[in-house]
């Protein structure tokens, strides 16, 4: 027998007494290394075991050690607490304001409430404009109001008086009696053109009923037109609209949009979304056509425009290879103008046709604007920006325009813009109600049946039993009205909604 040992004899040694203290000894000894062995591998798994059993005290420690916070570069932890500042700052100037309303009764035979309609609940956004107690808001939050009540960031609330309003700016002036103890604070308005694309501005309102909500946005463009008025579908433009891509959703109506100086640079008023909140694409009212508006509606409750007594369109490629211009050309082609206008008054000429929505019917003659007193006119929206924010009632103005190929300089006395309701409207000089004020008309007649955003219009001419009629077709997302209007009185004969 040999007498190695094998490893089956260190398990079970042999019974010489030798023998046995040798493997006891050897035993021992492996029985050491083998445990330093497996302390120095399993110690770690050992040790994190330990910590998940341990306390709350044991585990902070360790976390401390395994999660670190990102090193932010401060300035942005500046720029945050700004914003926050900046907020506690503005929210005190921006209210809830909360109106009821009654619909219109119509009178087309066939519709209408029998009896009395019942109120309607709205809500929308405004900012404290002065120390007297003027609340600056929208006209279309306010229009039709029954009662108004102002609610304040902190839940104070009080009734409030519809000073007067404007339709063509939609803006709104109400007033209130500050409550006692009460911080009243005005919000500044910012410097007229002291916008730029990219600048960072901030919306306050209540969208949806959320009051006191903050967002953020750049301007997105400048120089925007849109058309306001009832219903949004006056003939007359607003200019100068800032565009934003700040949230605003229905319910920031009237609230304002600021700068980081907390001034006011606009009115929210609209959104451009299919399905009626926010898409990025917001519009404001500027502060140079709020510094001009609301005055005037405190003082005098209006404001009297300029008015030039003229229609037209922007000079864009489709025109211009038309009426065969050049490309570097721009400025306003004179369409129409008004009889007994101003322009009209003072030789403007205006096409003998009227354009198309194609710009394929076009008539000859037609003047084109370039400038107003120096100011050059490269879009329809200058022309109505400077007349808006530069202009007053009877003051004289040189507009420079392109006759047959020539530079003419006219002199004209401005105007005071009139203000007339669709049937008013109708009463044109040839005593027939005109496709566009057919179109008018119909609109307002069914502004308290659609229920929706027109999309899409339709206006046809028919001789319905001897008598010449507009048929004009109005459709909504749900919706199609249709109204028949007698062509030489402008009166509605049949209107019907599916």
């Amino acid at each position: 027998m040999s007498n190695q040992l094998s490893p089956y004899q260190l398990i079970e040694p042999s019974a010489s007494k030798p023998r046995r203290r040798i493997g006891k000894r050897i035993y021992g000894t492996a029985l050491v290394v083998l445990m330093l062995i497996l302390g120095a591998v399993y110690a770690p798994l050992l040790w994190n075991v330990d910590f998940v059993n341990a306390g709350p005290a044991a585990v902070s420690t360790a976390r401390l050690h395994e999660a670190r916070s990102y090193q932010v570069d401060p300035t942005l932890f500046a720029s945050q607490e700004a914003l926050a500042d900046l907020y506690d700052h503005i929210a005190l100037s921006v209210v809830s304001i909360q109106v009821t309303s009654r619909p219109q009764v119509s009178n087309i035979p066939g519709f209408g409430f029998q009896g009395e309609a019942p109120l309607q609940q709205g809500q929308g956004s405004g900012f404290i404009y002065d120390n007297d107690g003027h609340i600056v808001t929208n006209n279309h939050v306010v229009d039709g109001a029954e009662t108004v009540t102002v609610v304040f960031y902190n839940g104070i609330w009080a009734d409030a008086d519809v000073v007067a309003t404007d339709p063509q700016a939609d803006l709104a002036v109400i007033k209130v009696t500050p409550p006692n103890d009460f911080d009243w604070q005005p919000l500044p308005m910012a410097a007229p053109d002291s916008l730029r694309v990219g600048h960072t501005v901030i919306a306050m309102g209540n969208p949806f009923g959320l009051e006191n909500t903050m967002t953020i946005g750049i301007v997105s463009a400048l120089g925007r037109g849109m058309p306001v008025g009832q219903l949004g579908e006056s003939r007359y433009t607003l200019p100068d609209i800032i565009q934003t891509d700040a949230a605003i959703n229905p319910g920031n109506s009237g609230g304002p949009l600021l700068n980081l100086s907390g001034e006011v640079v606009g009115v929210n008023f609209a959104i451009e979304s299919a399905v009626r909140s926010n898409s990025g694409v917001g519009f404001t009212i500027p502060a140079a056509i709020v510094e001009k508006v609301v005055p005037a509606l405190i003082a005098n409750g209006a404001y009297d425009y300029a008015y030039l007594g003229l229609s037209g369109r922007t000079i864009d490629a489709e025109l211009a290879h038309v009426m065969d211009l050049p490309n570097t050309l721009t400025g306003v082609y004179v369409a129409d103008v008004v009889a007994g206008g101003p322009s009209a008054e003072a030789g403007i000429q205006g096409s003998t046709r009227q354009i198309s929505s194609n710009g394929a019917q076009l008539g000859a003659g037609g003047d084109i604007v370039t400038a107003i007193d120096g100011m050059p006119v490269r879009r329809f929206e200058d022309l109505v920006s400077f007349l808006v924010t530069k202009a007053t009632p009877g003051q004289t103005v040189k507009l420079t325009v392109l006759r047959d190929n020539a530079e003419v300089s006219v002199d004209v006395v401005l105007g005071k813009r009139p203000a007339l309701t669709a049937q008013q409207q109708a009463s044109s000089p040839s005593g027939e109600v005109s496709s566009r004020q057919a179109l008018q008309i119909a609109v307002d007649a069914t502004k308290d049946l659609l229920q929706g955003r027109i999309t899409d219009r339709v206006v046809t001419q028919e001789d319905r039993n001897g008598t010449a009629v507009w048929v004009v077709q109005l459709n909504t997302s749900s919706q199609t009205a249709t109204v028949v209007i007698d062509r030489a009185t402008g009166e509605v004969l049949e209107a019907t909604v599916q």
